[in-house]
């Protein structure tokens, strides 16, 4: 059976050389410690040890050589020779530990010549290490060291907004966008909204352009205020609807839904559904939230739908399924999408050994399980064939006779995003509007090592019906959707890319009259010159990016 927990994997709780139950979730069914890999003639360099890191990063290399994608590029451990990628440096948010898999990590990309490493880039493309101790906290207090942004459980730990986008009004003056706020955080409670601006941060004014760019001293203030994690902001400016707020914002953990806007738009004859979604999470925090907006656009009619995932960098496998098959028409069946882990792992015997046997397997109560001889069930148990890896189409809710598509995108929408579109293209006509994706056709699951680090090494690429995938330069986008301004909330039909998805959908539609029609306005209003300015205010992503596997069958 396949097993659907989500919060397992957070909690898988196995090392190389000593294998114990997760720190966050203590069990009473403790594996017993297992021995360390002795060298083998491959592995002459690899002498015994005691030093932690020397054994950590072995542990690393030994894993990606066994289950990560593109193993069949990497050296030999005597080649490579992983411990002398020991760093003892640690960062602000991070311990040494961290900084040392991650140094070890990144050469590995960097020795595959994989589409995970980029020339020029100072990290993997896709995989990655975080540490579970910085995770965010059950909504009940903030935790001032803790990350911001939401997690995908949906535990918010900031004051709630997720970006913002810096756009020129003239020569001299810029207006300072909310881009988008996470629902229930500090922000939103105060009526804050995608659309709505600042003037000023902590009683210093913003807004003034010099010579094309930003002022410096505003730059330095944006980075060390908004982005900079802070317990506590105060905030001036302007809501879409032209009254002005004057707010302070106070760091707060809190529960999140993963749906920024839902709307449906009367367009002509058409009724079209619009979602704009945030995150793939869990079940528990998107499923039901995922429902109640399909069922509304089913009661009302929808004939069309626009799926924003400009800021969607992924999540759960499962979730990703879950919205193709409410999306998908009533006639989809067969094959929706197929996962290739390696030759290694999709050829191997369930005698073969493996260092995945480190790794168990927890149940949906987060305790060890156990074959009938006692021993314990591990990811070494798993079958990573093709046929046990193909999921088909089974379609929910009742809005099935759905045919046309627009997914509005950018280099922000990937992995489980850019699954859903790529499952929906052999059903259905889909375009993009927006700017090119972010190209992360491959998923993978978390190993733990020392009881703390999760690996997020690329175990698995996601093929199509059509066995189309591959899409490691991102999805181009059909229609170019400019820039990004951030000037009008979500739904709003004068937002620049959902103006363009309505006329693909309805052409000849007037964006102004469906805005009108359906009481939606700005304050903000359009203007022929403004353009966006710094960027990497807008490129700035604390959320998460990729696409986890938590369901697994048994080998047989």
């Amino acid at each position: 059976m396949k097993n659907k927990n989500f919060k397992q994997w957070a909690l898988f709780s196995a090392v190389l050389i000593i294998l114990t139950i997760s720190a966050c979730k203590k069990n009473k069914n403790e594996p017993v410690p297992v021995t360390p890999p002795v060298a083998t003639n491959s592995n002459v360099k690899q002498t015994t040890t005691t030093n932690r890191l020397e054994l950590s990063n072995d542990s690393l290399f030994l894993y990606a050589k066994e289950i990560y994608f593109w193993n069949e590029s990497l050296p030999s451990y005597d080649t490579y020779e992983p411990r002398k990628y020991i760093t003892l440096s640690a960062a602000p948010t991070k311990s040494v530990t961290q900084v040392n898999l991650e140094n070890n990590l990144f050469n590995l990309v960097k020795s595959s010549g994989s589409a995970d490493f980029v020339s020029g880039s100072s990290s993997p493309k896709y995989s990655y290490i975080q540490d579970i101790n910085n995770a965010n906290p059950t909504p009940t207090s903030a935790s001032p060291n803790d990350q911001a942004s939401v997690d995908l459980e949906g535990n918010g730990n900031d004051i709630g907004i997720y970006r913002i986008s810096a756009v020129g009004q003239s020569a001299t003056e810029y207006r300072l966008y909310i881009s988008a706020v996470f629902e229930n955080g500090p922000a939103a409670k105060q009526g804050l909204t995608r659309g709505a601006y600042i003037t000023h941060i902590n009683g210093t004014p913003i807004g003034t352009v010099d010579n094309g760019s930003i002022a410096a001293s505003e730059v330095t203030l944006i980075n060390s205020t908004i982005y900079g994690n802070p317990a506590s902001i105060q905030l001036l400016g302007v809501k879409t609807d032209g009254n002005s707020f004057d707010v302070t914002l106070n760091k707060t953990s809190y529960k999140s839904s993963p749906i920024y806007k839902s709307n449906v738009l009367t367009a002509g004859s058409k009724k079209i559904g619009y979602l704009a979604y945030a995150r793939f999470s869990n079940s528990n925090n998107s499923i039901a939230a995922l429902n109640a907006v399909f069922e509304d656009f089913a009661s009302k009619g929808v004939t069309d739908l626009i799926v924003d995932l400009r800021y969607n960098g992924g999540g759960y496998v499962s979730t990703a399924e879950h919205l193709v098959n409410l999306i998908a028409p009533s006639t989809a069946s067969g094959v929706m999408y197929i996962e290739h882990y390696n030759n290694n792992l999709k050829n191997r015997k369930t005698t073969d050994a493996s260092i995945l046997k480190n790794q168990p397997l927890l149940d949906a109560n987060d305790k060890v399980q156990l074959k009938a001889n006692g021993s314990l069930i591990t990811y070494a148990d798993i079958d990573y064939s093709v046929a046990n890896n193909t999921n088909n189409f089974s379609k929910k809710g009742s809005l099935g006779n759905v045919k046309n598509i627009v997914f509005l995108v950018s280099g922000g929408t990937a992995s489980a995003s850019e699954l859903v579109i790529n499952s929906l293209r052999p059903q259905m006509t889909v375009t993009l509007v927006g700017k090119t994706t972010y190209g992360k056709p491959v998923g993978f699951f978390p190993i733990k090592l020392e009881n703390r680090y999760d690996v997020y090494l690329s175990l698995f690429e996601t093929k199509n019906a059509l066995g189309v995938g591959g899409y490691y330069k991102g999805m181009p986008a059909d229609i170019d959707g400019g820039s990004d301004l951030g000037n009008y909330d979500f739904g709003n039909p004068l937002d620049g890319y959902l103006a363009k998805a309505l006329t693909v959908l309805a052409p000849g539609v007037n964006v102004t009259a469906i805005a009108s029609t359906n009481r939606l306005s700005s304050s903000s209003g359009l203007k022929t010159n403004q353009v966006k300015l710094n960027g990497k205010f807008d490129d700035e992503d604390k959320d998460f990016v990729g696409m986890i596997e938590t369901r697994h069958s048994i080998k047989k």
